[in-house]
């Protein structure tokens, strides 16, 4: 079973080139979830009785990753989200390790286009760019397949196709040592006024959308918008290099 190397790490909220990925999904339980299955029950109970519009679904939660010259590997799970839940309350990077993808569209301008999460969800009024854990649906070969989660992410909550974007070549990646952020940059032709309203267009043809406003971002103040902590070191990062 892989264990983490946390002393070959990076230093945390470094962005670092992506050389290799190798995501493996493995069948055996998390041993989180085995262990804290009665603690994650009640701290459900709690949560959707506060908001009943969560959903229990499946999703993947890494055991242990490595990282060494920019090569990311790793085992997941698949779990609940009951017991994701309960895990980020603490964020113990010794237990469990929360790795996901993130699409950072760039309109023709220069504007990183970013969404804000409607009200019923788990990450109310959160400013970032349309993505979402890996879950079932993101397993490809017994592998994570975190190109498959952008696309499905982005359109499920944009309504736009990252299959007309130019991308960058590879993944980059940072750390907060619990929290590990993989992020591509995809090229819009479309200016930020347009891919908004193309957004807002989607949004207001969804029945309850997880999201309630796309924004166009265009500076990496922190205090610009309510960003979970990754964001603003990416945007500065793009930003900057994008002059």
């Amino acid at each position: 079973m892989l264990d983490s190397n946390f002393e070959k790490w990076p230093v945390a909220g470094h962005i670092f080139p992506v050389t290799a990925l190798d995501l493996r999904v493995v069948e055996e339980p998390h041993p989180f979830e085995l262990a804290e299955r009665e603690r994650a029950a009640e701290n459900w109970t709690r949560e959707v009785t506060r908001n009943p519009a969560l959903f229990n679904g499946k999703m993947l939660l890494q055991r242990a990753v490595t990282i060494e010259d920019g090569a990311i590997s790793g085992e997941a799970h698949i779990i609940d989200y009951a017991t994701f839940l309960l895990w980020r309350k603490t964020w113990p990077p010794e237990r469990a390790l929360h790795l996901f993808s993130l699409p950072v569209i760039l309109s023709s301008d220069g504007a990183v286009i970013a969404v804000r999460m409607a009200r019923h969800t788990a990450n109310p009024g959160r400013v970032y760019c349309a993505a979402g854990s890996l879950d079932n649906h993101d397993i490809r070969d017994g592998r994570c397949d975190l190109e498959g989660n952008m696309y499905r992410e982005v359109r499920e909550e944009t309504g736009l196709d990252l299959a007309s974007a130019a991308t960058d070549d590879g993944f980059h990646a940072l750390h907060d040592k619990s929290v590990i952020t993989l992020f591509k940059v995809y090229r819009f032709a479309e200016t930020a006024d347009a891919l908004i309203a193309a957004i807002e267009r989607h949004i207001a043809s969804e029945i309850e959308s997880e999201v309630d406003a796309a924004v166009a971002i265009r500076t990496a103040d922190p205090a610009a918008y309510d960003y979970p902590s990754f964001m603003p070191k990416i945007l500065d990062w793009i930003l900057v290099r994008e002059g």
